[in-house]
This record gives C-alpha cells, sequence and structure tokens, in this order.
C-alpha cells in the first residue's frame, strides 16, 4: 500500500471533518496545513498531529512537497489554488463547488489537463442513507421509476426573535450571497439525486426569500426530468421556522412496482412499511466526509475513477447554474 502524504489548505469550521476523514485512513500522514490565520492551522495542527503550520499554500507545496492536497477554502481561492497544486505535481481535493461558475470550472478542467488526479469533494453521496437509496433503485426494488418529489426543510437561515440562525452564526459572510439556497445547499442535493436516478434536466424553477436580511434565496422549487422521463420535484426551504438547523430531507421514489421512502432517519418500502431501515443523521454527518476521503484516497492508489471526478461533478455544476438561468438571476 503505497504511502500519501497529504497537505490541507484551509483551517476554518468544515476542516475539522475532513481532519477527521483523514485520520480514518491507512498509510497516509497530514504533513502540513495552511491558513491565512496562524492561529487556525495551529489550532488544527494540535488537534491533528500536524507537524507544519503555514499561512501561504504555495510555501507549503514547495517545502513539503506533498502527494495530494485538500483545499477547503472559500470557493473563490478554489482555482488559483488547484492550478498551484497541479503545478507542484499535488493530486487534488477541493471542496465544492468547483468555481463559481460553469465557464471558470470549464477553463479550470482545462488548464489541469491530467497533470494530476482532480476530484471534487462533494460528499452527499456518501452519506450512508443516500448511498444505500441508490442501491436499492438500482437493484430494482421500485421498478422503473416514474416520479420523484424531494422536500429540504431548515431553519438554517431564519430563527425565532432573538435567536441567530444556525448557518449564519457559522458563515456569516452567507448573508451576502446573491446565489445562496441552490449554490451553498441544493447542491448537494442535486449531485445525491444524480447518483440514485443518473443525469437530469432542469424543467422550470422559481426562487423566493424569507429572510430580508438576506441577499440570495433561501427557498426554491425545481421541476427537473430524468434521461428516462420521469419528473422529479425539489421544494426547499432553510429558512423554516421550528425546523432544525440543519436541513432534513424527505425523498419519494414512486416506481411501477413500488414506492421507496426516505424520511429523515429512515429508509422503507410502502409496500412493506414495517421493514424500516434507521440511520443516525449525526454519524452520517461524519461518515459522509470520511467516505469522500476514502474514495480519493483509493481513487489514487487504484487508478480508477473517483465517483465525484471533476468531469463528473461539471454535470452537477450544470444542474445548479441551470437553476439560476431559468429562474431568471443572473449567473
Amino acid at each position: 500500500m503505497k504511502h500519501i502524504k497529504v497537505a490541507i489548505a484551509g483551517a476554518g469550521a468544515i476542516s475539522e471533518f475532513h481532519l477527521k476523514g483523514w485520520q480514518a485512513q491507512e498509510a497516509v500522514s497530514l504533513v502540513a496545513i495552511c491558513d491565512p490565520d496562524r492561529e487556525k492551522a495551529q489550532e488544527r495542527a494540535r488537534a491533528f498531529g500536524i507537524a507544519q503550520v503555514f499561512t501561504d499554500v504555495a510555501e507549503m507545496l514547495s517545502a513539503t512537497k506533498p502527494d495530494a492536497i485538500d483545499i477547503i477554502t472559500p470557493v473563490g481561492t478554489h482555482a488559483p489554488l488547484v492550478r498551484l497544486a497541479a503545478d507542484h505535481a499535488a493530486h487534488v481535493m477541493c471542496q465544492k463547488p468547483m468555481t463559481p461558475t460553469v465557464a471558470e470550472a470549464e477553463a479550470l478542467i482545462a488548464d489541469v489537463g491530467d497533470r494530476v488526479r482532480f476530484m471534487v469533494h462533494e460528499n452527499y453521496r456518501f452519506r450512508p442513507h443516500y448511498a444505500e437509496i441508490a442501491r436499492r433503485v438500482q437493484a430494482g426494488e421500485i421498478g422503473t421509476l416514474r416520479h420523484a418529489r424531494l422536500t429540504v426543510r431548515s431553519s438554517s437561515l431564519f430563527d425565532y426573535p432573538g435567536k441567530v440562525p444556525f448557518l449564519l452564526g457559522r458563515q456569516p459572510y452567507l448573508a451576502g450571497f446573491k446565489r445562496l439556497l441552490v449554490f451553498e445547499v441544493l447542491i448537494h442535493h442535486l449531485d445525491a439525486l444524480r447518483s440514485v436516478l443518473g443525469e437530469m434536466e432542469i424543467l422550470s424553477a422559481r426562487l423566493d426569500r424569507i429572510n430580508p436580511d438576506l441577499q440570495g434565496e433561501d427557498v426554491a422549487l425545481v421541476t427537473l426530468k430524468t434521461a428516462q422521463g420521469a419528473l422529479i420535484q425539489i421544494d426547499a426551504n432553510i429558512s423554516a421556522l421550528g425546523y432544525p438547523p440543519l436541513p432534513t430531507d424527505r425523498l419519494e421514489l414512486l416506481g411501477d412496482a413500488d414506492t421507496l421512502i426516505f424520511d429523515r432517519d429512515r429508509i422503507f418500502r410502502l409496500s412493506r412499511p414495517e421493514e424500516l431501515s434507521l440511520h443516525d443523521l449525526t454519524a452520517n454527518y461524519q461518515a459522509c466526509f470520511t467516505g469522500a476521503v476514502t474514495e480519493f484516497v483509493s481513487g489514487l492508489r487504484s487508478g480508477k475513477p473517483f465517483a465525484t471526478d471533476r468531469l463528473d461533478n461539471l454535470q452537477t455544476l450544470r444542474l445548479m447554474e441551470s437553476i439560476y438561468r431559468i429562474a431568471g438571476v443572473d449567473v
């Protein structure tokens, strides 16, 4: 088993889950971590036993010569850091979205070419419940899919008076994003649905805003169609008072043989509702980060394509951008 040296770019809140994912890998060492805020980087280095701390990614890559880099930084920094990594012959795992726009992603993919392996850390399809749904649909449990509906609810961006919404407390800069719910949250669901249902196209999209302090949307109604002609509806609201701070999902998959339902933490078929598959969503949250890292490490060692390779993820990015275009939002 080839030993892999990994450098980390970014020590923000979400890096904790990435780092736990890296700790779970065999024959992998974290050689350095970088963040403009040295104190944050040092805190993560102490917690995860990382020897070297940097505030400049180029300096880190030159000094440590890692086999790979995990880019966990704001979306506007992704493209230059991926290009920098490719110049240093370091394979790349990069947080989603790959870039702010499809055009920038296409340019980045062309620039990097095949110089290094390049995977996007799009992790919802690695959540054990979505992975189970994909397996069961592909095993034919519902027959041919005819219709599906995904409902997403949370109070991430709006809460009762006197309370700071969860997502705005953790990432206050999101209030200024002109593209918000679809860009930050539903992009995960779009990728998960692709892993379950295959390729889709957007038929219609309407966006709305409940929290007046936001620049972007917190409500979305989207209709899609699969390559086989099944209609898919997404009904999402992450300023839904009273709901948990993290998104809760309900997915109904209606086929010509049965209906499969995922409702928050349980999966069941309507023909056999007593046969429940129960999931620990807290555990699954970390599991999807670990699953994405494992996919990257496994792909590097085996040479097999990543499930969320940059070319595959480009399809998810195109769906996201199509929603804004159809909804009349400038992209």
